[in-house]
């Protein structure tokens, strides 16, 4: 839902490195997407394969259900994207290229009900190389319910943030502010999972699916790299 883990500081200060120059070519935002420049990323590589990953054997049981739909709509949007294994995760440090590692903590924005996202900051060139999910422990264990259209949204939500998606809340009323949920909107109602700070669709069997917005920042990141020449 935002973008630093307050646990991983050695990211957080990572980002506040000088971005690197990025060419011409390279759009960082569109209609109901947009892209988490300020952490340095505005590409995904074509040709590598990306994983979502977790520190346990029981959270890839409970996650991998409300993420399959996801990842297959990125795969057919032309991402290599898989759900992969187990794996140690440390939440203050990047794991291996390529992956979108999960896990569980508690209030991890320190705000109950708030899970966190974020992508490995100033990647080479600004190809994202993966990054960090903490899902709030709270959504389980009773003490912050929450509905199963924005449980879903959320789940899927938070590694698109990893991937290079950020918020693409908009004035729309110019009013002079920003405000949660003022976002674009489809024809048919929803607006893009990643609107701040919980978008997409809210009835079954839409629920945990990608937008056409949320595909759309999904491309652009995989045109921008090559638009580049990376591979």
């Amino acid at each position: 839902m935002h973008k630093a883990l307050p646990v991983a500081a050695a990211l957080a200060v990572c980002a506040l490195a000088a971005l690197p120059t990025q060419a011409a070519t390279v759009t960082t935002k569109g209609r109901g997407w947009k892209l988490t420049t300020q952490l340095g990323v505005t590409s995904l590589s074509p040709g590598r394969q990306y994983t979502i990953t977790f520190a346990t054997s029981a959270m890839k049981t409970r996650y991998t259900p409300y993420l399959t739909a996801a990842v297959s709509q990125a795969k057919a949007a032309g991402l290599k994207l898989a759900i992969g294994g187990v794996e140690p995760v440390n939440p203050a440090k990047c794991g291996p290229v390529g992956h979108i590692q999960f896990t569980e903590l508690y209030r991890p924005l320190g705000r109950a009900g708030y899970s966190q996202g974020m992508p490995c900051p100033n990647p080479s060139k600004g190809v994202g190389t993966g990054g960090i999910v903490a899902i709030d422990s709270e959504y389980w264990d009773g003490t912050w319910p929450i509905p199963a259209y924005k449980l879903r949204n959320t789940l899927v939500h938070e590694p698109l943030h990893a991937l290079g998606l950020d918020h693409p809340n908009l004035d729309l009323n110019k009013d002079g502010k920003t405000a949660d949920y003022e976002c674009v909107a489809a024809p048919s109602g929803e607006t893009p999972i990643m609107c701040s700070p919980n978008g997409g669709y809210r009835t079954a069997p839409g629920t945990g699916r990608l937008t056409g917005f949320d595909l759309d920042g999904l491309k652009a990141l995989l045109a921008n790299a090559r638009a580049q020449g990376i591979k």
